[in-house]
């Protein structure tokens, strides 16, 4: 293959990423804007770079002309949530979707590898449009806990500075910690509704307070600096109570408030 064909071949591969990091990102948004839980707490995305896919064509012994038919993780997405119990959520949001197709699935969180690597993996085959047509493209997704993120991270690092010949030394401790955080995920696990209940507690807060925010601001273009002064020193009286009812209660009466506001306003044009 030629070396100046790379940046061409690559290119259906970064536009994928982005879709898909951006296609997830909006899960979490719609997810939190509906006042829910969202399984996935981050996604990042990249695509490997020329050197590293020779690397591992040379490896696997694939030839240059092969990689993309044999190496599967060219395009790769990363997944992470904050407890075990959401790798499967999301894979079984994975597998309901349309727009994906899926090729393969491997669950390193079940059945952690020897080095203590643990996360799920799932090749899907992924649609993009192009200046040429339509390709499918080989996306690896990867989806783990922050504290199995954590642990990958270190390791790739030690992988990368030993050429894959971690000191047997190191490799212990890396085994020790690998248990440690499977310990912590477990724990995280057992105060998981807690959690999730305090996070969707302060999305409905920060969702609120917002469009209260939004409501003051609207009103200053049709009442008296007075009466917005009054309601504006009634909403910090009750946001200092951290009473998520009574914030509710004052959104919808400044909702009322507003509301009469722009009726009024509709009058006055008809006049």
């Amino acid at each position: 293959m030629e070396i100046q064909l790379w940046r061409e071949i690559l290119s259906p591969y970064d536009l994928a990423v982005r879709e898909l990091v951006v296609k997830f990102e909006h899960l979490i948004t719609e997810y939190r804007n509906q006042g829910l839980y969202s399984p996935i707490e981050q996604v990042t995305g990249r695509v490997k770079t020329v050197a590293s896919i020779l690397d591992k064509a040379q490896k696997k012994n694939v030839t240059a002309e092969e990689v993309e038919e044999k190496i599967m993780d060219i395009a790769g997405v990363r997944i992470i949530c904050q407890f075990v119990e959401d790798i499967q959520k999301v894979v079984e949001i994975i597998r309901a979707r349309t727009d994906m197709e899926i090729v393969s699935e491997r669950d390193y969180v079940s059945h952690m590898k020897d080095s203590g690597y643990r996360s799920y993996h799932i090749i899907v085959l992924y649609e993009v449009q192009t200046v040429n047509g339509s390709r499918k493209i080989h996306v690896e997704i990867q989806i783990r806990t922050l504290a199995m993120n954590f642990w990958s991270t270190i390791e790739h690092s030690l992988q990368y500075k030993y050429k894959k010949n971690i000191p047997e030394h190191i490799s212990e401790k890396l085994t020790n910690v690998a248990n440690a955080i499977i310990s912590l995920d477990n724990e995280m696990s057992s105060v998981r509704s807690e959690i999730m209940d305090a996070q969707i507690s302060s999305q409905l807060r920060t969702r609120l307070v917002a469009d209260i925010l939004n409501n003051i601001q609207n009103l200053y273009r049709v009442t008296t600096k007075r009466e917005v002064q009054k309601i504006q020193d009634e909403f910090y009286r009750i946001y200092e109570l951290n009473d998520i009812d009574q914030l509710r209660r004052f959104g919808r009466e400044l909702d009322l408030i507003a509301e009469g506001y722009r009726a009024q306003s509709v009058e006055t044009e008809e006049v």
